[in-house]
């Protein structure tokens, strides 16, 4: 079965690893335009995105994405009535390799943009993941990046399943923003 070519996970957390706030909603103190202007140029460099059902990327281009949504209120595979360029995918009832060869984009690009469970059912096949802290920022009680924080730092989950971080680049200085790019190390040739 095919993959992506490349798959890419796109994430801003706050200083204690959460994407969201208690009620699932980023709240405006997690958006920073630079951070913003980093996520929309990423995703105009993919062929599809990946998410949950709460999840979007509210960008420009977003509604010319292929996109697979992932929710279980479908058995497995099903059109989005609402929009002829997504797929609702059921994990459970379809793998990633059918909900990809499905959606018809067998050599594309793919970008994991969230929620929680979506982020880390990718984390065994990210190529990059671009991870953008917000140190200001605290959202107790949030819905963290990863299901294994605040066990875990969101870095030690990416290092855990064998990614490496890139050195920072610093988004908005004044607010102390900054994306690490964590890469998967190329395999060993035989």
């Amino acid at each position: 079965m095919t993959r992506p070519r490349r798959i890419e996970g796109y994430a801003i957390v706050s200083a204690d690893g959460m994407l969201a706030n208690a009620a699932g909603i980023m709240p405006a103190e997690l958006k920073f335009e630079a951070d913003q202007r980093f996520f929309e140029h990423g995703l105009d460099g993919v062929d599809a995105v990946v998410h949950g059902r709460h999840s979007h990327e509210q960008q420009p281009h977003s509604h010319l994405r292929r996109r697979l949504i992932v929710t279980r209120q479908v058995p497995a595979l099903a059109a989005d009535p609402s929009n002829e360029k997504a797929l609702l995918w059921n994990p459970g009832g379809a793998s990633f390799e059918e909900a990809w060869a499905a959606l018809g984009s067998p050599d594309g690009s793919l970008a994991v943009i969230g929620g929680t469970d979506v982020f880390g059912m990718f984390l065994p096949r990210y190529d990059v993941f671009h991870l953008t802290r917000a140190p200001g920022v605290r959202l107790p009680d949030g819905r963290p990046v990863f299901p294994q924080v605040p066990q875990q730092s969101p870095e030690q989950v990416l290092a855990d399943h064998g990614l490496a971080p890139r050195p920072p680049q610093v988004l908005d200085a004044a607010s102390g923003v900054s994306v690490v790019s964590w890469q998967r190390s190329p395999a060993p040739s035989p």
